[in-house]
Formats: C-alpha cells, structure tokens, sequence
C-alpha cells in the first residue's frame, strides 16, 4: 500500500514532468539555436541509455515553470527541443507544444517511436517542426537492447513520418557488443525497402558514461565502412 509520502511523490512527479533544461545549444536542431527540455521517464530501457538519471528520476520541473523560461528566451532562440527519456509519454505534451508554438519557437522532437498515436495528433495539428526518431534494432535484436516489446509502434511511427512531410532524422546508437556491421546493413535495408531516404545517423556509444546496464568497451569499428547507399547517406557522430 503506498504512504501518503508515496502519493505526493507520485503527484509530484506526474506535475513536473520535466527533469532539467539544457538552456542553449547549436547541436541539437540542425542550422538552429534551441534549449532542450529533458523529460523524466521512458518505456524503453536500453543497455547503453547514458541519461539513466533521467529514464529513473523524477521531474522537477512544471510546465509552468517552464514556460516562464521559454518566456524568457524569446527572440533569443528559434527552437525548443523536446527530449528525455521519452517526451511524448506526457499526456499533457500536447497542449503544453501548442503553447510553445504561440510564443513562436519551432518545436523538435527526440523519440523512440512508442507513441504513434501522441506523434500522429502532433502531425494533424501541425505542432512540430522536426523529428529525430530512435531506430535501435531490428525485431531480432529490439526486444534485447530495449528491454521492451515495442518495435511495432516504432514502425508506425516511421510510417507516419514518412506521410507526413515533416524533416526528420533516423539515428540508432551502437555498441560494439549489441550492433554489428550486418545489423546496421540490415536497418540500412529496410529503411530503404520502406521508402527512406536521407541521412542516417550512427552514434557511438560514449565509452565511460553512466548507463543502465553495465557494458564493456565498445570499438569504433564501423566508421572504416562503406555503409552508405544511393538512397541513405550514413553519418557518424561521437
């Protein structure tokens, strides 16, 4: 049974679902200045995740809160980017973007693809700008590397992006140990076979980081490969 400490906890955490804000970056939303907005918890938990703290912690800033802050960088930023975790796990995200989108800031969003029908209603309403969108694995592997059985919605959310005409970006994180050569051909692949095309971003993992689970030393061993195609142009990062 939970204590009432418990249940003001939970309370908290569901009223500030933000966890911190990055107040500046130029690395986040491609050719723009923007903030990101870190939302606490994730329905993924996968192996080399290096923002365990977030996935784990709770919120500690309101939608309020934060809106007090974007206020204040008005005409300072072109952009909010809304990351975590997994951003579209907020119920409220929908109505808090569209305030966000008043004060005239573009809106990115960083997910892992598990809610396609928070991603589709953004679409319809036409409250986000850009979309980076986590690709971790195929079936085989998925279930492994994220601790969850969700590739299904990450597909239909693939496929919503790619109706949609909005930019967006596919990036998967590998580990030496989780991905190799022929998994990333076989994403390659099938991205392909499903009608993307672009740039496609492979991001090392950061050897030495705090992850959730405790893995060893992964080799850069993929950037010495020819991966890209005629259709998707590989890009590494980190």
């Amino acid at each position: 049974m939970n204590t009432d400490n418990e249940l003001i906890l939970q309370k908290e955490s569901v009223a500030k679902p933000i966890y911190s804000i990055t107040p500046f970056t130029l690395l986040d939303y491609p050719h723009k200045s923007a903030c990101i907005l870190w939302f606490a918890g994730c329905n993924m938990r996968c192996l080399y995740c290096y923002n365990p703290e977030i996935v784990f912690g709770k919120g500690t800033i309101s939608f309020e809160e934060a809106l007090l802050f974007l206020k204040s960088r008005k005409q300072l930023l072109d952009a909010v980017v809304f990351s975590g975790g997994e951003c579209l796990l907020h119920k409220k995200n929908i109505s808090f973007i569209a305030e966000v989108k008043k004060m005239g800031f573009l809106v990115k969003i960083d997910t892992n693809g598990s809610r396609p029908e928070v991603l589709e209603e953004l679409i319809i309403k036409k409250r986000i700008d850009y979309v980076a969108l986590d690709f971790k694995a195929m079936p085989a592997k998925f279930e492994k590397i994220t601790q969850s059985k969700l590739f299904i919605p990450f597909e239909k959310s693939l496929h919503l992006l790619l109706g949609s005409g909005i930019p967006f970006e596919v990036r998967t994180t590998v580990h030496s140990d989780l991905l190799n050569k022929n998994d990333i051909q076989k994403m390659i692949l099938y991205l392909e076979n499903e009608g993307y095309t672009g740039n496609y971003y492979i991001q090392h993992f950061v050897n030495g980081a705090p992850t959730i689970e405790n893995l060893g030393h992964s080799f850069k061993s993929l950037e010495n490969e020819n991966l890209s195609t005629d259709k998707i142009k590989v890009h590494f990062r980190g």
